[in-house]
């Protein structure tokens, strides 16, 4: 299950569970669609590995798995 955390690794802009802005690579690293364009150009620099959009966790869902909080 995916972890959803809660910001951008690398300019800590606040990404909750509905983001659509939120991008991770395959080990869940986190960051923003800006920083992963402007900076990173959509590699991750933790692993090196892709950066995609995260999917949205259905809001009903969110209450028995709720997102990291950290």
């Amino acid at each position: 299950m995916l972890e959803l955390r809660p910001n951008c690794e690398h300019c800590d802009t606040d990404l909750p569970a509905e983001s659509r802005e939120a991008l991770i690579c395959s080990f869940e690293c986190t960051f923003c669609t800006a920083c992963a364009e402007q900076h990173l150009q959509h590699i991750c620099p933790n692993c090196g590995g892709e950066l995609v959009r995260r999917p949205i966790r259905p809001a009903e869902k969110l209450i028995k798995y709720p997102a990291k909080t950290r």
